[in-house]
């Protein structure tokens, strides 16, 4: 199944998505019981799964507003760096890695980790806000996105997929001047606006996160085009990594990395600038798209 947190009648809710029919059903109507946001049915769905099935009213797509499916993450998104090697590759080229002294080291040997804000996140339709003032470098990194439906800590990789609940599209936007700059990754990952999550997600028996396309245009120019099959870390690698160290709670996010293609990749680069129109798709999961405009 695919879930969606939307606003309809100045009312935020979530629903069961079917999007060849254009239809959302709200959990509310169909359980007869509250659910009061996308953490909350990811805490549930093991006790509630049996009894969702769209019935009743549904609602149109085209009438409601699709939120991020968490519009605030309780804590940082979970972030991975330079996991694809062609992306590994380009991104040590650009002159902005402080993670690599040279290009024999640019594939990392271990995941590197690094978190978004919160604040960041927003949805479907809703413009990346480019600041010239503040940042002239703004970027696209199209990522596979991670929620874990079982928290722990020390999981085994072999239990890893018993942990996650599900699957989304992640934009992890990023100010390269200020990424260079300061030397470390937060900062330039976390504007306002930074982190485009959705436009819902798909549940993990939906699809196979080891065989995903997952492509990026810019104003309808393919940049990013590549399968998941391609990962340096796969999710499971990723899930044992982070949990030995963090305990992982039902609702994070894991943003598994973005492959080549984004706009330091080229010479000279391609930043985003007002007007622009990013959109990404990942297979099995469905398109994200999201304006640029002036902030």
């Amino acid at each position: 199944m695919k879930f969606a947190t939307f606003t309809h009648a100045r009312r935020r809710a979530v629903g069961v998505v079917d999007p060849q029919k254009g239809l959302v059903w709200p959990l509310d109507d169909v359980l007869g019981e509250p659910v009061a946001d996308m953490l909350d049915l990811v805490r549930r769905y093991d006790e509630i799964k049996a009894r969702i099935r769209p019935n009743g009213h549904a609602l149109a797509l085209a009438d409601v507003v699709l939120d991020a499916p968490i519009p605030r993450p309780f804590r940082n998104i979970l972030c991975v760096g330079k996991n694809y090697h062609e992306h590994a590759q380009e991104f040590a080229a650009s002159g902005f890695d402080s993670s690599a002294t040279s290009k024999a080291d640019a594939v990392p040997a271990a995941p590197i980790v690094f978190t978004k804000a919160p604040e960041s996140v927003i949805g479907i339709d809703q413009p990346i806000l480019h600041r010239a003032e503040v940042s002239d470098a703004v970027d696209y990194e199209a990522e596979l996105g991670v929620i874990i439906g079982i928290g722990g800590r020390g999981i085994a990789r072999k239990d890893a997929y018993a942990h996650v609940w599900g699957y989304t599209i992640v934009n992890d936007v990023t100010a390269r001047d200020w990424q260079g700059r300061h030397k470390q990754w937060f900062l330039g990952k976390s504007f306002d606006t930074f982190c485009p999550m959705g436009p819902w997600i798909a549940t993990a028996d939906e699809v196979d996160p080891e065989n995903l396309s997952i492509k990026c245009w810019v104003n309808d120019e393919l940049r990013q085009d590549a399968n998941t099959r391609d990962l340096i870390f796969d999710i499971p690698t990723l899930i044992e990594t982070i949990s030995a160290a963090v305990t992982l709670y039902p609702g994070d996010v894991i943003a598994t990395g973005t492959p080549a293609g984004v706009g330091i990749g080229f010479t000279p680069p391609r930043y985003l600038a007002p007007g622009d129109r990013v959109r990404i798709e990942v297979e099995g999961i469905g398109t994200l798209v999201n304006p640029v405009a002036a902030g």
